[in-house]
């Protein structure tokens, strides 16, 4: 399974991340995109001992699209406080079951995790620890039923579109573990990251087909 890459100076790394490779190894999996993408480096750049490499954020194992790493700590620094203060725009693509009432909308919950069962549980109001989780969708095709809808997330939590969407009634197509397996593949996609380079400050982005 080769990996695309997108974009890739000496500060960042983009590439699109391939359905069911998780980010990291996870003690479950020999294989990880994280490894493939030092190895990817090394062999390119003919970089003696270990290759540095910064996760920034992640996509869940199942779900593919776009990926910005960060070549150095400086950038991953930068790249991080942007994602902290909602400068990053991140933007997917899913199929939901069902067919939602409105055509476009904000969800706004409080999501908790639960480390023990790798499963996050959505409040319509704070508590127990619960952050704060919004994102806004719109609905650009209805298929037998189901909605094909654009996201953009305002917060990035764990989870956060296939829980929410769960919540709300309408579970992600292919969704096992907020809904019900089907035998299809995660219906998510991560089409589009906005982004200022970590360096330059230039407004750059990347997508993918959906």
């Amino acid at each position: 399974m080769s990996i695309p890459i997108l974009f890739e100076d000496n500060h960042l790394l983009v590439v699109d991340k391939p359905a069911g490779i998780p980010v990291q190894a996870d003690g479950k999996s020999h294989d990880d995109l994280l490894s493939r993408l030092k190895a990817y480096i090394k062999g390119t750049r003919n970089k003696p001992g270990d290759v540095w490499l910064g996760l920034v954020h992640r996509l869940d194992q199942p779900v593919s699209g776009v990926m910005v790493f960060a070549r150095t700590s400086k950038a991953a620094s930068r790249l991080s406080e942007q994602i902290r203060t909602h400068q990053m725009k991140k933007s997917y693509r899913a199929t939901l079951t069902g067919r939602l009432d409105a055509h476009e909308g904000t969800l706004r919950h409080y999501l908790w995790k639960d480390e023990k069962t790798n499963t996050v549980k959505v409040y319509d109001k704070p508590g127990r620890d619960a952050k704060e989780s919004m994102l806004r969708y719109r609905v650009v095709a209805e298929v037998k039923g189901d909605s094909i809808v654009d996201i953009e997330l305002v917060t990035g939590r764990p989870h956060q579109i296939r829980a929410q969407f769960a919540h709300i009634g309408h579970p992600l197509r292919g969704d096992g573990k907020y809904g019900k397996s089907d035998g299809t593949d995660l219906a998510l996609r991560a089409v589009r990251i906005g982004l200022f380079h970590p360096v330059t400050r230039e407004w750059m982005e990347f997508s993918v087909g959906g």
